[in-house]
């Protein structure tokens, strides 16, 4: 297949451009009109048939314009993304920024209060991870007596409570049985990350039968409901008002997407999706994921906290979604979230 010269790439921009912003089929007179391209619409029109052929285009139907597929949609993503022609309002910069930094609560309330933004400036639907625990380093496990059988868990990592739990033992232990057991397990667990603590638990579990201190024992078996698992949770924020479902989707699509976002399935491949990118990725049609999703894109970008544990935030949007723009805002929203947890 012949590769995209100056002409085509210039007529393919018009194309797609102009679709984003009028949301209809583009004849050749509208990009002579719009565009200073110095070609007729004869030309033009030629240059479009060209362009369908190589699939970059679609005639909805006969006589009508051309719309972008989603191969048109990927190479005008990707030329934005080599050029870095990206660039955000100041006005708009600055109101994101603090809308963030007005909560300084946990990195959760954070992270959610990023979906609430995104999905306020974006008009879309957002979606974001809170930050990974597999390379947080465990600092103690603490066990506090609370009533009958029943005791208080907490981890704690070396940036604060990680998670805490109620849980219940076979029987009932005195608060000196219960710190001895939790300094005998932080003496073998801390100082070590999240992954390494699931993984020595599941040895010790599997050596479980040569372990004397049955307390301990038990309580080791119950860490592994406690220790986080590798993340499998995120934020959502959108569709809750109406102005905007018709440019966003179909009534149709819209239950569709609930749909999804209630199957499993679904949501662990979109977390895989959102787990494997690194910067700022888009992702145009989302069909391979779930077919109602065929005509949405998802643009995302990581953040990070300490340098080394992060998440992801974005937006799900359709595929004729202005993408120069929701770059930028989903751009800086990961790194004022970056900005913010460093300084926590």
């Amino acid at each position: 297949m012949s590769k995209l010269d100056k002409r085509r790439k210039e007529i393919l921009w018009a194309i797609i451009q102009s679709h984003i912003d009028l949301n209809i089929p583009i004849g050749s007179i509208l990009i002579s009109q719009r565009f200073p391209v110095g070609l007729s619409p004869a030309t033009i029109r030629n240059t479009m048939s060209k362009l369908e052929e190589m699939g970059y285009i679609t005639q909805p139907h006969t006589s009508a314009g051309r719309v972008p597929t989603e191969k048109g949609y990927r190479f005008y993503v990707d030329t934005l993304m080599d050029e870095q022609t990206i660039s955000i309002n100041s006005d708009l910069t600055k109101e994101l920024s603090e809308r963030l930094s007005t909560i300084t609560q946990d990195s959760d309330s954070l992270v959610k209060e990023a979906t609430r933004t995104l999905s306020l400036f974006s008009r879309y639907l957002a979606i974001a991870t809170p930050p990974k625990t597999e390379e947080i380093l465990l600092k103690r496990i603490k066990f506090i007596k609370y009533e009958n059988k029943k005791v208080l868990a907490v981890i704690i990592s070396d940036e604060g409570v990680v998670k805490n739990k109620i849980i219940e033992l076979d029987k009932i232990y005195t608060q000196k049985h219960l710190d001895m057991a939790s300094n005998q397990l932080n003496c073998e667990f801390s100082g070590l990350t999240i992954r390494k603590v699931r993984e020595k638990i599941a040895y010790q579990l599997y050596k479980e039968k040569t372990m004397c201190d049955q307390l301990v024992a038990n309580l080791l078996y119950l860490c592994k409901d406690i220790i986080p698992l590798e993340n499998d949770d995120f934020s959502l924020n959108g569709l809750s008002g109406t102005s905007n479902l018709p440019d966003f989707a179909t009534m149709k699509q819209i239950k569709e997407i609930f749909r999804a976002i209630e199957d499993k399935r679904f949501m662990l491949k979109l977390l895989q999706l959102i787990s494997e990118s690194k910067g700022t990725q888009v992702f145009v049609g989302m069909e391979n994921i779930f077919p109602a999703m065929s005509e949405l894109s998802m643009v995302v970008s990581t953040y990070t906290k300490n340098k080394s544990v992060g998440g992801a935030v974005g937006i799900i949007g359709p595929t004729r979604m202005n993408y120069k723009k929701m770059i930028s805002i989903v751009d800086h929203t990961a790194k004022a979230l970056t900005q913010i947890l460093s300084e926590t």
